[in-house]
């Protein structure tokens, strides 16, 4: 009989770390997959990430919406309780034997606790990591609600154990995203015009020369400062005058400050090297980022496929501390001029080579194969 593993994709870095994972379950012969998209994945002010899955031919299991407008920690809070509702009520109704959650956000709590109330078994990916703000919180949380553990690196496999999980329940597997980058390697090119693709807003720029790529999320622990630490990146970006791609942030506490401040940036500094956009695909977005001279902003992008693909990054703020990277990042705090001497030394440092702190590209394979022979338990052996 099939294993039912049920994953839920909650938001935009979701799906790309989670991919060729959901490819590998889809083509096992022991898995029946349970898609369920929910949160923002689902809202189109946020790219509508359930189109590209959809055109990726995954079939959708349920959809849940759960996201409360508002972009402040009361709207995180709720959001997370009416997940937790909703999501229940769907496990209860596909029956899974296996949920699967991603990462560290609000909804994968919601994810996380809906699943271990109803006595389903809960396999978490990408514990066992340290960065700032409430993310860090959230991780070990999860990691203490899950059963099953598919950390990135050595180290992660190692904290997860000193918190107490079972060794045995520990698998280091890499992440998948960087699956997607060393498909990326074996076609690099940018083969598609970003513009005429995706549209976005903003002036048309000329890309044949070298640009940059911003992607800065509002610090959950500093959404006060979300609109004033984008408004930094804004003139640094503006002023360096280089051509440059900006994504929209995610649906944190604070992305409200930070959506307003860049509207109003683009309406009266009407900078004519920006362009903005809400999402593209995952693989157009590695090749976007693999072919840039310099990934800007605070995403983990920039530690995790960009550690792998060699590209520079300037790593602004604290939203990154602690976590693992590789020597293609400068950190810079959140001050124009820091951010664009950070840039212009990247310039002059060019490209890194390939690091490898996230895995090898084959994580996908692993995951699927783990989630449909280990042993499924609920009960822990705690050690301390």
């Amino acid at each position: 009989m099939k294993r039912k593993i049920c994953v839920v994709i909650t938001a935009r870095p979701s799906y790309s770390r989670i991919k060729t994972a959901l490819i590998a379950m889809r083509e096992h012969p022991d898995i029946e997959l349970q898609l369920v998209v929910a949160a923002s994945a689902l809202l189109d002010r946020y790219g509508t990430v359930v189109s590209e899955i959809t055109k990726d031919g995954f079939t959708i299991s349920r959809k849940v919406f759960m996201v409360l407008e508002g972009e402040s920690p009361v709207s995180m809070a709720k959001t997370t309780g009416l997940g937790m509702m909703e999501l229940a009520t769907t496990f209860d109704n596909l029956q899974p034997d296996l949920v699967v959650t991603i990462a560290d956000r609000y909804e994968t709590l919601a994810t996380a606790v809906a699943a271990a109330y109803l006595n389903i078994p809960l396999a978490h990916i990408q514990g066992g990591e340290v960065t700032g703000s409430i993310d860090e919180k959230v991780r070990h949380s999860i990691t203490k609600l899950a059963d099953l553990h598919l950390v990135s690196s050595q180290k992660s496999y190692e904290r997860v154990q000193r918190m107490g999980e079972d060794p045995a329940k520990i698998f280091v597997t890499g992440c998948p995203s960087i699956d997607l980058a060393r498909e990326i390697l074996d076609s690099p090119e940018l083969n598609f015009n970003p513009i005429k693709k995706y549209g976005g807003v903003g002036s048309p720029i000329d890309i044949s020369n070298g640009y940059l790529v911003v992607m800065q999320h509002p610090v959950t622990t500093e959404y006060k400062d979300s609109a004033d630490h984008v408004g930094e990146t804004l003139h640094a970006v503006k002023d360096l005058g280089v051509p440059a791609l900006w994504f929209w942030p995610n649906v944190d506490a604070g992305s409200d400050g930070t959506s307003k401040r860049i509207r109003s940036f683009r309406e009266i500094e009407k900078p004519d090297n920006i362009h903005f956009f809400k999402n593209m695909a995952p693989h157009d977005f590695l090749r976007l980022i693999h072919n840039c001279k310099c990934l800007i902003g605070n995403s983990s992008v920039g530690v995790r496929e960009s550690s792998y693909l060699g590209i520079p990054v300037v790593n602004i703020g604290s939203r990154q501390n602690g976590r693992e990277r590789g020597p293609n990042i400068i950190d810079t705090t959140y001050d124009r001029n820091e951010i664009s001497k950070a840039v212009r030394q990247h310039f002059q440092n060019g490209r890194y080579p390939s690091d490898q702190i996230y895995g090898d590209g084959e994580a996908g394979g692993r995951i699927a194969e783990t989630l449909a022979t280990t042993q499924l338990s609920i009960e822990k052996i705690l050690q301390y």
